[in-house]
């Protein structure tokens, strides 16, 4: 019989960080995290606006289950940051417009 090893993990090789790229920028990023949640630690809160007004959007509920955080990942529109797994040289595209006004929450 086994005992469980409490507390410890076993060691695996993993990558430290994963480069992926938004909007042509390179960002290094942890593994393991949605886009939605690595883009968030890079202090990037929007990436798509909405079709009237322009207002900013990002992370809504962070589940799958409204579409606020679309973007294109590798080529394919309209994929839900909150659900994709970053993948290292992942080319992530937003559609918020350049200057997103200077509002709150914007791309800064």
């Amino acid at each position: 019989m086994s005992t469980p090893t409490r507390g410890k993990a076993e060691a695996t090789p993993s990558a430290a960080v994963v480069r992926v790229s938004f909007d042509g920028r390179p960002l290094e990023v942890a593994p393991g995290q949605s886009v939605g949640a690595a883009l968030t630690a890079q202090s990037i809160t929007a990436w798509r606006a909405t079709r009237k007004g322009e207002r900013p959007r990002g992370l809504f509920c962070g589940i799958g289950v409204c579409f606020d955080c679309l973007l294109t990942v590798d080529g394919a529109a309209n994929q839900r940051a909150c659900l994709v797994e970053v993948r290292e040289g992942m080319e992530i595209e937003g559609s918020c417009p350049e200057d997103p006004s200077e509002e709150p929450g914007g791309r800064a």
